[in-house]
């Protein structure tokens, strides 16, 4: 999703320098987006020397402490008045520690994990949850535009990522239960997509539905929301939740459902994927 949102930015006329910590993703991205890219960067640090705004989308905790506190992260090389932007799904302990350094550094910080799958990075349209203060969620927003279609200001610093825990629990809910339709009207022998037409323009309709229901009927995981990188996202969400004492019984439950794919060899399949863990009744 990084490379996309790459992509929209310099298609928007920004001067664009790139960074990856995977070469071959690297070489992948240049050579499907020839001549986009103004400059490669070395490192985290070099890519954020003398840059406006720096943009990081990685994996986890220690891979955005890494690439942004680190020996050769990006707040080494960074300038006071220049703005940071973070669409890594991470806890919001992380998200307020680099916070309060960017702040030290007169840097202008925001968490904004987002949601829209990877269509929603293809497209532009992503939906930003943010997190932190009004000027700098201000400063970011025009570069922001560039890939999303909905940037919603929620809080403050770390505010944007529990957001995003919010956001897993609904589709994680929300998947499993289509996975049970699915097989339901599969068993029934029903015209799977007389059933969706059906539905879809009810109370169940959802986006899990619209854009997973044929391809859950048709067998089809190789694409979108790894099922590894929801099960991350659920284990800060019910982590958070212990903290603040809350209950999450269905999440828990969802959550255990993916790692029964995990086992079966299934963790970069998509989230819809789950319907795997359900037999599929043979057709007469």
């Amino acid at each position: 999703m990084g490379g996309e949102i790459a992509r929209h930015i310099a298609e928007a006329g920004h001067e664009l320098t790139i960074y990856n910590r995977s070469p071959d993703r690297l070489k992948r991205w240049q050579e499907e987006n020839p001549g986009l890219a103004s400059r490669v960067a070395a490192n985290p640090a070099h890519a954020a020397l003398d840059a406006d705004v720096v943009i990081t989308c990685v994996g986890n905790d220690d891979d955005l402490a890494d690439v942004v506190l680190g020996p050769n992260g990006a707040f080494r090389t960074m300038r006071k008045g220049s703005t940071f932007i973070d669409h890594t799904t991470v806890s919001a302990r992380i998200a307020r520690q680099i916070s309060v350094e960017a702040r030290d550094l007169q840097i202008q910080c925001v968490d904004a994990p987002m949601t829209g799958s990877q269509i929603g990075a293809e497209q532009g349209t992503l939906t930003l949850m943010c997190g932190g203060r009004d000027a700098a969620i201000e400063a970011a927003r025009p570069v922001m535009e560039a890939y999303s279609s909905r940037i919603v200001h929620v809080g403050k610093a770390g505010a944007g990522q529990t957001a995003k825990m919010a956001c897993q629990i609904c589709i994680a809910g929300n998947i499993a239960a289509l996975a049970e339709a699915v097989r339901f009207a599969q068993a029934s022998h029903l015209d799977m997509d007389k059933v969706y037409e059906a539905i879809s323009g009810g109370a169940a309709q959802s986006w899990q539905m619209d854009n997973r229901w044929s391809s859950m009927d048709a067998d089809e995981f190789d694409f979108g929301f790894a099922i590894d990188w929801m099960r991350k996202d659920l284990g800060l969400s019910l982590e958070e939740g212990r903290g603040l004492g809350v209950s999450l019984p269905v999440a828990g439950l969802v959550d255990q459902f993916f790692a029964e794919i995990q086992a079966m060899g299934g963790g970069r399949l998509d989230t819809s994927a789950i319907v795997k863990r359900l037999p599929r009744k043979s057709r007469p």
